[in-house]
C-alpha cells in the first residue's frame, strides 16, 4: 500500500457532481457546421493544408504542426471546407482566431489509418512521431504538446509517471465518467507512455469519491505493475504539483518542473487518447465533456467532436437562458465566463456550466482587506496572497515577483475563502500578465540597442577602411611621383602604345587617333590608381543617370557621359592589362596552395560583404546599393579564384574513382544546405534574433553546393572523355 502524504492548505468546496453522473456518456448528432481553431495548444498555431472547396475525409489532418512545439489538427468528420476565416474562441477575452470551417456530409467516410498491432517492435522516437502526427495535446486543460512532455529528458530520468484521474475541481465529471466507461484503454495508453520514458513505477492517482472509477481501474491494472493509488477528496488535490506531493512526497523546486524531481504528470484522457493513436492510428478529434448546471434539464456527459459550437450541446441538454445567471467554461474555480455561446469545443473543453443565480449569485462588492490570513492558510503553494494582492494592486510587480508569483497556480483557493470577496486571482493574473509585458519590452530594447551597436561598430569599422584605403593611395601616389623624378628606363614608346592598341582591340573598342603616345610606360600602382578612379567616376554617372530616369528628367546628357566614363575604363583596364602581361609572363605559376588560399579568402570577403549587405537591409541603410554591387563583385571574384584553381588542378588520371567520393560530398553538402534552411525558418517564424546569421550560413551552404556540383561534373565529364 503506498503512503499518501498532504500538501499545505487546500479547501472543500461543494462538490456538485452527482448532477451529470446520472446518466452514461452519450453521444451528439453531427452539427452543421464545425469550426475547428488551428490553435487549440500552448506553442505556435498550426499551419493550414487545405482550402475552400476540398473535399475531407474523417481523420485527414487538416493543419500541420509548426515548430517544435505545436499540434497538428485533424478533420472531426467528412465534409466540404467552407473557408478559414476569423471566429470566436474560447477565451476569457473574448478573442477570435483563425479557424477551419468544415460542412459535414454525413457519410463520415474515414481516412487511411495507420493501426499498429504491437508497439513493442517500435522505437520510442517511432511512437513519439504518431503521438505528433495524432495531434495529441495535454487534455487536463494546459493543452502542451504531449509528444513535446512525452520526450526522454536528457539528463532528468523519470522515475515515477503519474497518471491524473483526481478531477477535483466541482461540477466536472469527464475523467470520471472516461475512467468508469474505458478503463482499458486508460491504462493501455499508460503503458505505451512508460514504453516511451522507461520510469520504475506507475502511478494513477484517483480521489477517493469515485468508488466506480476506483473500481474499473483497479479492474483494469490486475495483473499488471500499475497501481491505483486513492488520496483524500480536498481542492485542489488534482493540480500537478499538488498531486505530486500527495503521492511521493516530493515537492517540484521553484523555477523547476517534475522532471527535475525524476516524475512527470498525465492526464487520463491524454492517456487514452495515446493508446486510440497508436493501437488504431486514430488522431484527437473528440473528447468529453461534462454539461451542467441548473441551467440545463438534461444533464450529464457527451463526446462531442473538435469543433462543435457550444450553442449546439446547449440545446440538446435543454438549455434554458432564463435560468441562468451564468455560462461558465471549465469549472466554477479555474474556469471562466463564456459570454459567446458560438465558440467551438476544443481539445481542452472539458465542462460546460449553466449555472443558476442560487448556484452562482452575483458576488457582493469587494470590502478592504481585514488581515485575517485564511488566504495564506488556503493556498496549496504556501505563498502570502494577502502580500501578492497588496504588490499588485499598487503595481510594485518586482516585489510581487520576487514573493513568488510565478509559483501561484491560479486554483482560486485564497478567493473562495476570503471574507472581503477580493477577486484575488484577477489580481495576480493582471500582475503577471504585466509582468511578461515588460519582459518582452525589456527583451525588445535589448534587441534595438544590440542592433545600434552593431551598426555604429559597422560604420565606424568602414570608416576606418576608408581611411586605410585613403592612406594607401597617397602612398602609392607619392611612389609614382617619385619615380617619374628618376630617371625613365629607356623604353620604346611605340611598343606601349601598340600593346595599349592590341588590349583596346581585344575589347572590341578602337584607340583615338588623337590620343598622344605616352611619353614613358607608367608602373602598375599608377595604372591600378588610374582604373580606380575612372570606375569611381563611371559609378557615379551611372547613379546620377538612374536617378534622372526616375525622376522623369532629361537623361540624353548623362548618357553621354555615362558611355564616356565607360570608355575610359575600358582604356584605363587595357593599359594595365597591357602593363601586367609581361610580368605575369615572367611571374611564375602560383601553387594549389595558393590558389585554394585565394578562394578561402574570396569567399570569406563575400561572406563579410554578404552580411554587411544584411545588416544594411534590416536597418534601412542608404548604402543598400553600393553593398549590393560589392557581394555581386565579391562573388566573380570567387568564381574567378574557382576557375584558376580547378584549370591549375592536375587531370586526374583515374577519375572514376573520385566519382564516388564526389557524389558523397555533394550529398553531405545538400544535407547540410537543408538543416539551414530548416533552422532558418523556423527562427523566421519565432522571430528569433539570429535570423540575419542564419541568412548568411544558408548563402554559404548554397555556395559549396554549387561548388560540389561544378566539381562532380567536371569528373564526369573528363570520365566520359578518357573512356
Amino acid at each position: 500500500m503506498r503512503k499518501i502524504w498532504d500538501f499545505p492548505g487546500g479547501i472543500h468546496p461543494p462538490e456538485n457532481k452527482h448532477q451529470s453522473t446520472a446518466t452514461p456518456i452519450r453521444t451528439l448528432p453531427l452539427p452543421d457546421a464545425l469550426y475547428i481553431p488551428l490553435q487549440q495548444h500552448i506553442g505556435a498555431p498550426s499551419q493550414t493544408l487545405v482550402g475552400t472547396g476540398d473535399r475531407i475525409l474523417k481523420g485527414q489532418m487538416l493543419a500541420e504542426p509548426q515548430g517544435r512545439v505545436s499540434v497538428a489538427v485533424h478533420a472531426p468528420t467528412s465534409g466540404t471546407i467552407e473557408g478559414i476565416v476569423p471566429h470566436p474562441v474560447p477565451h476569457p477575452s473574448g478573442m477570435t482566431d483563425w479557424c477551419v470551417v468544415l460542412r459535414p456530409d454525413g457519410e463520415e467516410q474515414w481516412t487511411d489509418l495507420e493501426p499498429l498491432e504491437d508497439y513493442h517492435n517500435e522505437s520510442a522516437p517511432a511512437l513519439l512521431a504518431r503521438i505528433r502526427r495524432a495531434g495529441i495535446a495535454g487534455m487536463g486543460g494546459a493543452g502542451f504538446p504531449t509528444e513535446i512532455k512525452l520526450y526522454p529528458p536528457r539528463d532528468d530520468k523519470v522515475r515515477t509517471l503519474i497518471l491524473n484521474g483526481t478531477e477535483c475541481e466541482p461540477y466536472i465529471t469527464a475523467d470520471d465518467m472516461l475512467m468508469r466507461t474505458r478503463a482499458i484503454d486508460i491504462v493501455r495508453g499508460l503503458e505505451i507512455m512508460a514504453f516511451i520514458l522507461e520510469p520504475e513505477e506507475c502511478v494513477i492517482g484517483i480521489e477517493d469519491n469515485k468508488p466506480e472509477a476506483i473500481e474499473a481501474l483497479k479492474q483494469a491494472v490486475a495483473g499488471t505493475r500499475i497501481e491505483v493509488a486513492v488520496v483524500p477528496t480536498k481542492y485542489p488535490s488534482g493540480g500537478e504539483k499538488q498531486l505530486i506531493q500527495l503521492l511521493t512526497g516530493l515537492e517540484v523546486p521553484h523555477g523547476g518542473i517534475p522532471a527535475d524531481i525524476g516524475v512527470m504528470c498525465q492526464n487520463v484522457g491524454t492517456a487514452a487518447a495515446v493508446y486510440r493513436a497508436v493501437r488504431f492510428g486514430e488522431p484527437l478529434i473528440s473528447r468529453i465533456t461534462t454539461l451542467t448546471g441548473e441551467g440545463l434539464a438534461n444533464q450529464g456527459n457527451v463526446e462531442t467532436l473538435i469543433g462543435t459550437p457550444i450553442r449546439f450541446l446547449l440545446e440538446h441538454a435543454s438549455f434554458d437562458a432564463s435560468r441562468t445567471q451564468r455560462l461558465i467554461m471549465g469549472g466554477p474555480m479555474m474556469g471562466f465566463t463564456l459570454e459567446n455561446p458560438d465558440v467551438p469545443v476544443i481539445k481542452t473543453t472539458n465542462c460546460i456550466i449553466a449555472g443558476s443565480p442560487d448556484e452562482f449569485p452575483a458576488p457582493p462588492p469587494a470590502q478592504p482587506c481585514i488581515r485575517c490570513g485564511m488566504c495564506a492558510e488556503a493556498c496549496p503553494m504556501e505563498l502570502l496572497p494577502q502580500q501578492l494582492f497588496w504588490f499588485a494592486q499598487s503595481q510594485e510587480f518586482e516585489k510581487a515577483e520576487q514573493h513568488n508569483l510565478f509559483d501561484c497556480i491560479e486554483c482560486g483557493a485564497c478567493s473562495y475563502t476570503c471574507p472581503s470577496t477580493i477577486p484575488l486571482v484577477q489580481f495576480y493574473r493582471y500582475a503577471k500578465g504585466e509582468i511578461r509585458r515588460q519582459r518582452e519590452d525589456q527583451i525588445k530594447s535589448d534587441r534595438a540597442r544590440e542592433r545600434f551597436e552593431a551598426r555604429q561598430a559597422r560604420l565606424e569599422r568602414e570608416q576606418a577602411e576608408k581611411e586605410a584605403k585613403r592612406k594607401a593611395r597617397a602612398e602609392a601616389a607619392a611612389k609614382a611621383q617619385a619615380e617619374k623624378r628618376e630617371p625613365a628606363a629607356e623604353t620604346p614608346k611605340k611598343s606601349a602604345s601598340a600593346a595599349v592598341e592590341a588590349a583596346l582591340a581585344r575589347k572590341g573598342m578602337k584607340a583615338k587617333a588623337e590620343t598622344p603616345a605616352a611619353p614613358e610606360t607608367p608602373d602598375i600602382a599608377t595604372l591600378e590608381a588610374n582604373l580606380t578612379k575612372a570606375r569611381a567616376k563611371l559609378r557615379n554617372m551611372q547613379g546620377l543617370l538612374k536617378e534622372a530616369r526616375d525622376q522623369g528628367g532629361d537623361t540624353e546628357k548623362l548618357e553621354r557621359a555615362v558611355a564616356k566614363n565607360e570608355e575610359r575604363v575600358a582604356t584605363a583596364q587595357a593599359a594595365l592589362d597591357a602593363a601586367q602581361a609581361p610580368a605575369a609572363a615572367e611571374t611564375p605559376a602560383p601553387d594549389l596552395d595558393t590558389l585554394k588560399a585565394n578562394v578561402d579568402k574570396a569567399a570569406a570577403k563575400l561572406d563579410t560583404m554578404r552580411s554587411m549587405l544584411a545588416d544594411a537591409r534590416s536597418e534601412g541603410g542608404d548604402n543598400v546599393d553600393k553593398l549590393e554591387r560589392a557581394v555581386a563583385k565579391n562573388e566573380q571574384r570567387v568564381k574567378a579564384a574557382q576557375e584558376a584553381l580547378n584549370a591549375a588542378r592536375p587531370a586526374p588520371s583515374t577519375p572514376t574513382a573520385d566519382i564516388p567520393e564526389l557524389e558523397a560530398a555533394l550529398d553531405k553538402a545538400r544535407a547540410k544546405l537543408e538543416t539551414m534552411q530548416g533552422m532558418l525558418q523556423e527562427a523566421r517564424e519565432a522571430d528569433g534574433d539570429n535570423v540575419d546569421k542564419l541568412e548568411r550560413a544558408v548563402a554559404k551552404n548554397q555556395d559549396r553546393v554549387a561548388r560540389a556540383e561544378q566539381a562532380l561534373a567536371d569528373a564526369r565529364k573528363t570520365a566520359d572523355a578518357e573512356s
